[in-house]
């Protein structure tokens, strides 16, 4: 059985919302659009770039898709660099209930019944990521339908926007199966996996 793997780009106050851009998710008048921009460094770049060589299907919600079928089909060549050519070389689901344009070469639809179908395609990919989609990734944790939670959490606050655990999300437990990697920026990041349940409550008192 293979993995399914979500990166996220996050902030200290957990916000992982449009990191990329101002117009990737403007949801609920969101202000912060780009805010990761200013803050990417080689080793976040090295990190990233070795998770995308690694996979060998993505899997992404349909504003994501849209976002990255519009840019990533233009730069697949050597000069581009080995995300492009990676991306081209995968297959590519885009989770959506609705009709999507598959405008992207090697696309098909899931979401139909997402959660057998996302079951699936782990029983058929060694490793397959997840990259923001942050709609799609609240139903992947929620289900426990995941191997592998890479969080690169930036040194910023923003108090608002769509967060990796928002209230009202599903209690789990979570291991740390990699040591921090930092940057110059003081980007951190996480690995985890899921353990199941959360440990019971005690208290600190003995």
């Amino acid at each position: 059985m293979g993995r399914i793997s979500i990166d996220l780009f996050t902030t200290l106050d957990g916000v992982c919302q449009a990191p990329g851009g101002p117009d990737e998710d403007a949801s609920s008048g969101f202000p912060f659009g780009g805010w990761q921009a200013p803050l990417m460094d080689a080793m976040v770049g090295e990190s990233v770039t070795a998770g995308i060589a690694s996979m060998d299907a993505l899997l992404l919600g349909r504003r994501t898709y849209e976002i990255f079928a519009a840019y990533w089909p233009l730069h697949e060549s050597v000069r581009d660099g080995a995300i492009g050519r990676r991306f081209a070389e995968v297959p590519k689901y885009v989770a959506s209930r609705g009709e999507v344009a598959l405008t992207w070469r090697g696309s098909s639809r899931v979401g139909a019944d997402l959660v057998p179908e996302v079951r699936a395609l782990r029983e058929r990919h060694a490793d397959v990521h997840v990259i923001g989609s942050v709609d799609l990734v609240q139903t992947l944790l929620t289900e426990g339908l995941f191997d592998v939670l890479n969080l690169w959490v930036y040194p910023v606050v923003l108090g608002q926007g769509k967060k990796v655990f928002p209230d009202g999300a599903t209690p789990a437990a979570l291991r740390l199966l990699e040591p921090a990697v930092t940057g110059s920026a003081g980007t951190v990041q996480l690995r985890y996996g899921p353990t199941g349940e959360p440990p019971a409550t005690g208290d600190m008192a003995y």
